[in-house]
């Protein structure tokens, strides 16, 4: 069957996820129009990850310029989707489509709930993480770290900071704050050798020491549990600062402690203890405080999804079908509920972190979207043409929309001129690849390059 005919899909968004959705429909011979916030495309892959793993953005970027340079794919950049931004959600879906799919990432960021977290010298894990990938908006943003950073977590969020200033800020000190013990570590052991030549090991040494007993009441041997942590510490990329890392264990945050000008001096901290949880532990607070100072303090305390964007929204999270089909994958798990009206919103799709937030590796983001692919096939298999337009009719009232909303979108032509300039520049003073950090500074040199 030829492509004309065909129903149209439109993916909202151009991360792992999205791309991955957008793939897959394409080479079944389906029309695709990628509306995407930011000008490039990339997501996660682009803006998420630490920005020195080339190997694994350039994969990427040459499986989405693949996609891109398919003549059924129609790539809409620099179009933001939600309440007061370039559309809504009803202007998308009265484009005319077949399917909506939102792959639009977890944009919001839940609160971090501690008092002080006003103060200058806190931050979000994901916006640090946006600024040092130079996302507009974040890159040319400043973040005065101070001399001494504590990073709240002990997954691989927390690595990539602390790579981050242990090797590029090169601040006197970083800290990890973690809730539980040295046992309950989330970072992959590959990701910490990017810091592991800077770790206090005396410190480490002598912070196990000081948690024994509470690693002990519940089966653990301290010996045991330092060497494991430090035995990791192997194939360390080379010093190039003199940062001191370390970790404080079974430690909560509770306050954030300032001076009178409201900047970070500290935090205000609970030991904790470890009890038993099935086969895991949980950490309980024994209601004993102390004082650690420092400068500056980063939570990475997990996203949501962005309420304003206008699809049904509840507890962090937008709505999907809380009843299973029974297919594989279930369509239920990817369906656009409305639990005002108790239906599913006919032909919208989530993928990625748009239908669970947080859970955005790269590769846990591609495989959601393949699964997204499979259930809008199957409802596109058995859907009639019925009264949606041709892409041609989309395309056109697409357009229409944008420009009377005095929007600026990107097509490939223009990232094709933006990456040639970019690369341009590269060796420059930024973190593996060169990136403007604004998206004024991208618009008018891809308007300069057609000129």
């Amino acid at each position: 069957m030829s492509i004309e005919g065909k129903h149209v899909i439109i993916v909202a968004g151009a991360g792992p996820a999205g791309m991955a959705v957008a793939v897959a429909l394409a080479k079944a011979g389906h029309e695709i129009i990628i509306l995407n916030r930011d000008i490039k495309f990339g997501g996660l892959a682009e803006y998420g990850i630490f920005p020195s793993k080339l190997k694994l953005r350039g994969g990427l970027k040459k499986q989405y310029w693949e996609l891109l340079d398919r003549p059924n794919v129609h790539y809409f950049g620099n179009v933001s989707i939600g309440n007061g931004k370039d559309l809504t959600v009803e202007d998308v879906r009265t484009l005319g489509a077949d399917a909506v799919v939102f792959s639009i990432g977890a944009q919001g960021t839940k609160a971090i709930g501690v008092e002080g977290d006003s103060a200058k010298g806190v931050f979000h894990a994901k916006d640090v993480v946006y600024h040092f990938n130079r996302l507009p908006g974040f890159g040319d943003r400043p973040f005065d770290m101070g001399r001494h950073v504590a990073v709240i977590g002990a997954g691989d969020v927390m690595v990539d900071i602390a790579h981050w200033l242990v090797r590029y800020k090169k601040v006197e000190r970083v800290t990890a704050i973690v809730r539980r013990g040295p046992a309950e570590r989330k970072y992959n052991p590959k990701e910490i050798r990017s810091v592991c030549a800077n770790m206090d090991l005396p410190g480490i040494a002598s912070e196990v020491a000081r948690i024994k007993d509470r690693l002990a009441a519940v089966g653990q041997n301290p010996d045991d549990v330092l060497k494991g942590l430090t035995d990791e510490f192997t194939k360390c990329e080379p010093k190039i600062s003199e940062t001191q890392m370390g970790f404080k264990f079974l430690a909560s945050p509770k306050r954030i402690l300032v001076d009178g000008n409201n900047r970070v001096r500290g935090l205000e901290m609970e030991d904790n203890k470890l009890d038993p949880k099935g086969e895991d532990t949980v950490a309980v607070g024994l209601k004993q405080y102390y004082e650690f100072p420092c400068d500056a303090v980063i939570f990475a305390v997990g996203d949501k999804v962005d309420e304003t964007v206008g699809l049904p929204y509840k507890s962090g999270m937008f709505v999907t079908n809380p009843n299973k089909t029974g297919n594989d994958p279930d369509d239920a798990l990817f369906q656009a509920f409305d639990e005002s009206t108790g239906k599913v919103v006919d032909g919208v799709f989530l993928a990625g972190w748009a239908r669970k937030a947080s859970e955005g590796l790269v590769g846990i983001a591609k495989r959601d979207g393949d699964w997204c692919a499979e259930v809008v096939g199957r409802y596109l298999s058995v859907k009639t043409q019925g009264s949606h337009s041709d892409v041609k009719t989309v395309l056109d009232k697409l357009g229409a929309t944008l420009k009377a909303r005095k929007s600026h979108p990107v097509n490939a032509e223009g990232l094709r001129l933006l990456e040639s300039s970019e690369k341009g520049h590269w060796g420059e003073d930024c973190i593996g690849e060169f990136k403007f950090a604004s998206n004024r500074e991208m618009i008018e040199l891809i308007e300069r390059g057609r000129a």
